[in-house]
């Protein structure tokens, strides 16, 4: 049976990390690039052939479990190593091994003159093996596992070049940040077994079902440390401040890490313990309004970036923050597709402005370049398509439906739906805005540089399958009021996740709800064409206006949240830690020590060698011991 080989699937990888790093020094770069770009293959096709059989001969439970063998047993606690597929699982084991290979095989070529070429592939290759680990595990010591192996490879990555300081800042920054919630997803995790007594992930989910009732107190503090620990890694409010310094790192580690991968882990956990939120729903309201405030504030960011993979880097944020929006309504499914489609058309995205950087000397700045639409026609064309799917352009861009899809279902959920909804509609409007603008002044109007090269053919497949998936990866959910009622993406995660939100109404309203998101997805796009390609000189007076330009300032610094953390936490733990430079906790300890050397000083003057002093000393001791057996 084809799933008995699902621990093949991470095993792969991990035997190409294993390879490189042992037998990489008696290899070519040729073999170098083979070894690490075919275990993925590997694995990727094994992965693609498991998910056939599963759509075709679904198991009658909807799900498989492969136990590979035991890993702790301690009392009555038994963890193993298990790996667990479901509908869930199946979609994000596709995403990490389809768009993984596609940017292993871009980064063939593009790293192809790196000096670190072999440790390069070596940590990509672990982060893949990791990722799989953390979406397959059966239990949560397994998939806590997975989540610190993905947080170290993203430090190796993010700091690949240690030679430059700021890749080293950037790295260690992306490490400390994402430990806050690391660590509390670790306590939340152990209040779990401390109660319920076991990690396997479904029979724990059934025993709080049963055992917790809703809002308990207990089921809201788990919830809330698992939410901490998801926006940590998802680069959430308040810990999103690691993710736009990250993009220091080599370009497909922003596309493989910090787009189509990483950054959705904590999507995957909520997703995944959606139980668990549901008993605690003053943490799922907490999950939908912290996806609303984070893709408003990533988006009016992005705005005003002159670094186009800063650009790219806030609108991570700010799609994660739609994905978070959806699961905290409720709506699983249609955070898990637009989970599918951001990885397509955000890696193209990001593959596209590595060609353009590499192509430009290492320029980032969006306002050096121009007219590359003429040098890169091909690139200019990828990327236009990502960025017509990150606008959400109406029917002829995966992001349209995806997005759409999330909308629906924030109207349609009690309470807070419309004002979610309206958050999420200015969302739409500000992406348009600020990722056609990166496209027309990048993109169109006069060169202001010279492009030395393009795309080499490994990176043009990666680029043409990536931009074909950004077009056709959402007609597998074509809703109602498109007149398509396909639903092949919600049918076939429906057995892992429960339905979202049902619409109270019938009627126009669904097609209504797609004819606003479709006009402000076009009206967003004119904006943009208005102010940075019709008419630019618009823009520039709008900005040079005091109040315009101290709010640009604010949007641009990322609304202050480093300037704030610097003085909160950074310069008071720093001032402590030169004040306190010599430890004073060690010091009782040296203290001790020092105690203990005076007392051997003073103890070693009495061995003088005199025998008469000896001899007087031990009459004088005997005296005042029979003094003190003899006095009452």
């Amino acid at each position: 049976m084809i799933y008995d080989a699902l621990w093949l699937v991470p095993l792969l990888p991990l035997i190409g990390f294993v390879c490189l790093t042992l037998l990489g020094g008696w290899l070519s770069r040729r073999a170098m690039a083979v070894l690490g770009v075919g275990s993925v293959a590997l694995a990727t096709a094994l992965a693609f052939t498991i998910g056939y059989t599963f759509l075709t001969r679904p198991p009658a439970t909807g799900h498989c479990t492969e136990v590979i063998g035991s890993w702790l047993a301690v009392g009555n606690l038994h963890v193993r190593f298990g790996l667990y597929l479901d509908a869930l699982a199946l979609v994000m084991m596709l995403v990490v091994t389809g768009v993984g290979l596609l940017i292993h095989l871009y980064s063939a070529t593009f790293m192809a003159a790196d000096s670190g070429y072999r440790r390069y592939f070596a940590y990509l290759n672990l982060f893949v093996a990791s990722m799989l680990m953390l979406v397959l595990a059966d239990n949560l010591l397994l998939l806590y596992l997975g989540w610190e192996m993905v947080g170290l490879c993203s430090y190796l990555l993010i700091g690949h070049d240690y030679a430059d300081p700021v890749n080293g800042r950037a790295a260690r920054k992306a490490f400390v940040v994402t430990r806050i919630g690391d660590a509390a997803l670790l306590v939340g995790l152990l209040l779990l077994l401390a109660h319920w007594g076991t990690l396997q992930i479904q029979p724990l989910l059934g025993l709080a079902a049963q055992g917790w009732a809703n809002g308990s107190a207990l089921a809201t503090v788990a919830a809330a440390l698992l939410l901490t620990g998801a926006v940590g890694k998802s680069a959430q409010l308040p810990l999103q401040v690691w993710l736009p310094d990250a993009m220091a790192g080599p370009t497909p580690v922003s596309a493989l890490i910090h787009a189509a991968t990483m950054v959705t882990a904590g999507v995957y956990l909520i997703a995944r313990l959606h139980t668990l939120f549901e008993l605690a729903p003053a943490v799922q309201h907490a999950v939908a309004a912290l996806g609303a405030l984070t893709l408003l504030l990533a988006s009016c960011s992005a705005l005003l970036q002159r670094d186009i993979k800063r650009i790219l880097a806030y609108s991570t944020i700010s799609q994660i923050g739609y994905m978070f929006l959806a699961l905290g309504v409720g709506a699983y499914a249609a955070a898990l597709f637009h989970l599918m489609t951001h990885a397509c058309f955000k890696a193209v995205l990001f593959l596209s402005a590595g060609v353009v950087i590499n192509a430009l000397d290492e320029e980032h700045d969006i306002y050096h370049m121009g007219g590359l639409g003429r040098q890169l026609p091909g690139t200019s064309l990828a990327f236009l398509t990502g960025a017509a799917s990150l606008a959400a352009l109406p029917l002829v861009s995966a992001g349209f439906y995806s997005k759409g899809l999330i909308l629906a279902q924030t109207w349609n959920a009690p309470g807070m739906g419309v004002w979610l909804w309206t958050g999420g509609i200015l969302g739409t409007l500000l992406t348009a805005i600020y990722i056609f603008r990166a496209f027309f002044v990048a993109f169109l109007g006069r060169p202001k540089s010279h492009a030395r090269c393009g795309a080499t053919a490994a990176e043009a497949v990666a680029l043409v399958v990536l931009a074909a998936l950004s077009v056709t990866a959402g007609f597998v959910e074509i809703p109602a009021g498109l007149g398509g009622g396909v639903q092949a993406f919600t049918g076939l995660v429906a057995s892992a996740l429960p339905p979202g939100p049902q619409p109270a109404h019938t009627g126009n309203l669904p097609a209504l709800l797609e004819l606003i998101a479709s006009l402000t997805a076009v009206a967003g796009v004119l904006t943009a064409y208005y102010f940075f390609r019709y008419r630019p000189p618009a823009a520039t007076a709008a900005g040079a206006h005091p109040i315009t330009a101290a709010v640009g300032r604010l949007w641009q610094s990322g609304w202050g949240f480093d300037w704030a953390y610097e003085r909160l936490f950074v310069r008071p733990l720093v001032m402590f830690t030169r004040a306190n430079r010599h430890d004073a906790v060690d010091a009782l300890f040296t203290g001790i020590a020092a105690g203990s050397r005076a007392l051997h000083r003073g103890l070693s003057r009495t061995q003088t060698g005199r025998v008469r002093w000896y001899a007087a000393g031990i009459a004088c001791g005997s005296f005042i011991l029979i003094a003190l057996m003899v006095l009452p």
